[in-house]
């Protein structure tokens, strides 16, 4: 080796340069493949998952619709709530990278610990008073319908079947009926067991820990790769998020067909196998993401164990929130808004007055503090807050009431191939990964013929969109056949039009944010979006316990029963819903002045 001398020219010092920093990916630092791929598979798990929660927990712990419902719009709602926490902890003391690399193992090991649901839960109906267990053939996969289902009763088997009113028949084996029950008088239950339903809240509650610190974080490292004022950012972020469609596709493609061929461990199993891989994307990276999302400098000793402990304890918090939104019984008919507040589990409670105090508190704050043109400019952004929760309370029925709906009344075959319930889902990430461009093509030419609709009015539209995917249903229902079940094609629609929708509020939501906001207060702000997810996630849950029909061993009693009631409850939403779009296309003009020129 040749050494130095001292007439040698002095070589710069770059022992502090990453040397991956001068690659480049698709016109972009190197790191953002990494990173795209990263969020590509946590996405891929959490939309798996969600792809299959509901049926996992009608169909094998046979928990009644209120109760699934329930514990859905309860974890959807904590999903979105908990990156308010894992956000501020990572720009205090832990950074973006350890925080991501935390949420992603934490989730691993929630998402191992469903896998173990122990065997299926046995039904039995109470009958006058008198319990008698339910016999039912073995399904032909974990997400299909046994088919008929038997009590014994004075050594007679009889065969249960539900009418249009909620009452029951029992019929003997000649199909005559033996004794017809009121709806009052049969009350479907199952027993499971309490150890792994248990195990399933506990998991489900870890997922919420690591998705609080993995959700809000990752975006954070994506931005740590542009410096201030580069133009290539926000297409950086537009190819960063097409992996969360691409993850959501694959996820909701693979699991439901996993759990179909060898069970719901399989489904559940690639969802914590495909997180430990972002993990070992972060943690083994070759340097790649050296410098960036590195932990604040802090005096003293380091808290990161003490954060991470704490979380995990909190754990069992979001177990007993969980616990309480499945128990919580439903409000007595005719209580009216009192009684069906009072019924409400104390998620509910909680993400009410929080949310209350914040659309009433932010603006009085902005008219103490700021100018009146920044009070004006909040208020709108608080307005517009609201009407976000709405779309959001209908928008994710995709993931419990639709697809029950689509396991119960839908014919489930799209060119003459059978599709899951489950993975109906995935029609949403696809209707986005093929319009995206055709939308941003649209909002671009609009825009210099100077028609590009204002925020609000993107809004607006974005409501009426989500209320008429919902209203078309109900016209469907005319066209059901001897089983009661629709075209698939109908839910094709509709998923067409709720991501038509998304593509009208969400990506133009946080900029509005960002631009209305008063500056000290952004981040608070930011929060506060985050928090109207969340209320909608919750109010999503709410909205779907009120389409619950009643089941046993997971089935339910009558077809058409179930038909009426889903596409009514839909038809209810989806006006009411089209009616708050109206409202806000009405005050837009009012909006507008509101906005200073905001647009």
């Amino acid at each position: 080796m040749e050494t130095p001398t001292d007439a040698s020219p002095a070589q710069p010092d770059i022992s502090h340069i990453n040397p991956w920093a001068g690659r480049t990916w698709l016109g972009h630092p190197s790191q953002l493949a990494r990173l795209f791929s990263i969020e590509m598979w946590e996405r891929f798990g959490f939309y798996g998952m969600r792809a299959l929660l509901v049926l996992y927990l009608t169909k094998h712990f046979l928990l009644a619709d209120h109760e699934a419902n329930g514990v859905v719009g309860g974890y959807l709602s904590l999903v979105y709530l908990t990156p308010v926490v894992g956000g501020l902890l990572a720009d205090r003391y832990l950074g973006s990278k350890r925080a991501v690399k935390f949420g992603a193992i934490v989730m691993a090991v929630g998402y191992f610990l469903l896998c173990f649901g122990g065997e299926q839960a046995k039904p039995y109906a109470t009958i006058q008073g008198q319990r008698y267990d339910v016999t039912q053939a073995q399904a032909a996969s974990p997400m299909g319908d046994p088919g008929s289902q038997t009590v014994t009763i004075n050594g007679q088997d009889l065969t249960l079947h539900g009418l249009p009113d909620g009452s029951v028949q029992l019929l003997a084996e000649d199909g005559q009926v033996a004794r017809t029950v009121s709806a009052g008088d049969f009350k479907p239950g199952a027993v499971r067991s309490p150890f792994h339903l248990a195990l399933l809240l506990f998991g489900l509650s870890l997922v919420v820990v690591g998705n609080g610190f993995f959700k809000p974080n990752i975006s954070t490292v994506v931005g740590t790769l542009y410096e201030p004022g580069d133009r290539r950012r926000d297409a950086g972020f537009t190819i960063f998020y097409a992996g969360i469609n691409i993850g959501s596709v694959l996820g909701q493609a693979m699991c439901p067909f996993l759990v179909d061929h060898f069970g719901w461990w399989a489904g559940f199993l690639v969802v914590s196998a495909v997180l430990l891989v972002a993990y070992a994307m972060l943690q083994f990276d070759g340097g790649r993401l050296a410098g960036y999302g590195e932990p604040p400098v802090q005096a003293g000793r380091d808290r990161a164990p003490l954060i991470y402990l704490l979380s995990l304890a909190s754990a069992g918090l979001f177990w007993l929130i969980f616990s309480n939104v499945m128990t919580t019984p439903a409000a007595e008919p005719g209580t009216g808004v009192i009684g069906y507040l009072i019924a409400t589990p104390m998620l509910g409670k909680a993400l009410l007055f929080i949310f209350l105090g914040a659309v009433i508190g932010i603006p009085i704050w902005a008219w103490r503090a700021g100018s009146r043109a920044e009070f004006q400019m909040m208020l709108a952004a608080i307005l517009l807050v609201i009407f976000n929760v709405t779309f959001w309370a209908l928008f994710e029925q995709a993931a419990s009431s639709l697809t029950l709906f689509a396991d119960r009344n839908t014919t489930l075959e799209l060119f003459g191939f059978h599709m899951s319930a489950a993975a109906t889902q995935q029609f949403n990430p696809l209707a986005v990964v093929l319009f995206s461009p055709v939308m941003g093509w649209l909002w671009i030419s609009l825009a210099k013929r100077g028609w590009e609709p204002s925020i609000q009015v993107k809004f607006a539209m974005a409501l009426m969109l989500v209320g008429l995917g919902f209203v078309v249903l109900p016209w469907a229902g005319s066209t059901a056949d001897a089983a009661f079940r629709i075209s698939l094609w109908w839910l094709v629609l509709t998923y067409f039009l709720h991501s038509i929708a998304e593509l009208c509020i969400s990506p133009v939501g946080l900029s509005m944010i960002t631009k209305l906001s008063i500056a000290r207060i952004v981040g608070m702000m930011m929060g506060v979006w985050f928090l109207s997810i969340s209320v909608g996630e919750y109010l999503a849950g709410a909205a779907a316990q009120m389409a619950s029909v009643k089941t046993v061993g997971g089935q339910i009693t009558n077809p058409e029963l179930s038909l009426h009631t889903y596409l009514g409850t839909f038809q209810t939403g989806g006006l009411m819903t089209i009616g708050a779009g109206v409202v806000l296309l009405v005050i837009s003009p009012l909006l507008k002045k509101l906005m200073h020129g905001v647009d």
